[in-house]
């Protein structure tokens, strides 16, 4: 029974990995189930046998998406003590996100936000979510920097996670939208000026 279990478990693993980009480039209706079973090569009836339906694949696609996003920023922002290098993990990566093979079709905060409004709550939620944790990494960070005295104590830490956020995904979105970085190299310059301004 065990050992069935783990099967089940590993085959809704691969279902996750291999639709994962195809929900995050195109979107929960862009993406069909024929696009899930030809990402998989399984029949509809092995993924209905994994999961209830494309919400629920969609759903735990997200989840997949967000938790490599966040590793990957996290492995960065760990591996410098000081606050203001920790905070400069964000413009270091986002400048060269299009280089990033798993970011190439964007960000899955930003492109799920834009597409599940109101058409699809629970995506909408976990998007929501993960904003949420997004600025509360930020504002920790800012936090532990103003604790430490890296950063001046006037800065305010939730203002500037906002700031953060909303200059990195807009510079995202113009990104993907037009191809180019130029525009995202412009933000993230500002974006850096930003954050060392904030040096004690």
């Amino acid at each position: 029974m065990e050992e069935a279990l783990s099967k089940a478990q590993r085959t809704r693993r691969f279902i996750i990995e291999k639709t994962a980009p195809i929900f995050n480039a195109k979107g929960y209706a862009g993406t069909s189930m024929l696009d899930i079973t030809e990402a998989t090569g399984l029949t509809k009836g092995s993924i209905y046998g994994n999961f209830a339906n494309k919400d629920e694949v969609a759903l735990a696609a997200f989840d997949y998406n967000f938790e490599k996003v966040t590793l990957y920023m996290k492995n960065r922002i760990l591996s410098n003590e000081n606050a203001i290098e920790r905070l400069l993990a964000y413009p270091r990566v986002y400048r060269n996100f299009l280089k990033i093979p798993f970011l190439q079709p964007g960000c899955p905060i930003l492109n799920t936000s834009t597409e599940a409004d109101d058409t699809h709550p629970q995506l909408k939620e976990k998007a929501a979510a993960a904003w949420a944790f997004w600025k509360r990494s930020v504002e920790n960070q800012v936090k532990r920097g103003i604790e430490r005295k890296e950063i001046k104590a006037n800065v305010n830490p939730s203002g500037f996670a906002v700031i953060l956020c909303s200059l990195i995904e807009g510079a995202v979105m113009q990104a993907k939208v037009t191809g180019k970085s130029t525009d995202l190299r412009t933000a993230m310059d500002f974006l850096e000026t930003m954050i060392m301004d904030l040096k004690s």
